[in-house]
């Protein structure tokens, strides 16, 4: 696989909108719950994630194929330089649709093979969603989404990026769980979308012998 974007992809004003800073924030939510003494991020990005997981003790060492983004590893994810559970988590945000679905799969499982815990990702969700937030006395701020009216799924067509989207033609959340899951060390103990930025589906994949930590 040849890289897709320059690392000038990755500017603030355009990258790292708010949205997407809302997302981070989630990420580093769900790998410091595991209080991790090594985590591996595939597809490193701007790098954000990186730096602020670090400011809380969490060390984050980093693989991608381009070396322009300064990964800590340079190497195709499909055959990672690692011994089997070699990080507590493993974790690849906004990654997995970058490689066609059948590919992702593979990469997915590699993942896996490497984590001795759990294994985090996001993924582009199709499925509009209009989100809503109201407050109400005593019970404070209440956030909810309603999805909506669609009579049949989009078609994907390839962007130079995304090669497919969750809910899109062909590729239902359901049929994305069980084939991520299918021959699989790991089970799906949550998946939810981000309520300010629905577009970002998060899944916390755990290794079938280690009971989950929410």
């Amino acid at each position: 696989m040849e890289k897709q974007v320059d690392t000038t992809h990755y500017k603030f004003n355009s990258y790292m909108h708010k949205k997407r800073w809302i997302s981070v924030w989630h990420q580093i939510n769900e790998v410091i719950k595991y209080k991790p003494k090594r985590v591996l991020e595939i597809g490193p990005g701007s790098g954000v994630f990186k730096s602020s997981i670090g400011a809380f003790g969490i060390n984050v060492e980093t693989l991608d194929l381009d070396p322009a983004l300064g990964p800590d590893y340079v190497s195709s994810v499909f055959e990672m330089p690692f011994t089997d559970n070699t990080f507590n988590v493993v974790c690849a945000f906004q990654m997995l649709e970058h490689l066609p679905f059948e590919d992702s799969l593979v990469a997915f499982n590699e993942m896996v093979r490497v984590a001795s815990e759990a294994v985090i990702i996001s993924l582009p969700d199709a499925a509009r969603r209009w989100p809503f937030s109201i407050y109400i006395p005593k019970l404070g701020e209440i956030n909810f989404s309603i999805p909506r009216p669609s009579f049949r799924a989009q078609k994907h067509v390839f962007d130079g990026e995304h090669y497919w989207e969750i809910n899109k033609l062909g590729y239902p959340l359901k049929e994305i769980i069980k084939k991520l899951c299918d021959k699989s060390a790991v089970v799906l103990n949550k998946t939810y979308r981000v309520q300010e930025n629905p577009y970002h589906r998060f899944f916390i994949f755990q290794k079938k012998h280690l009971k989950y930590r929410d």
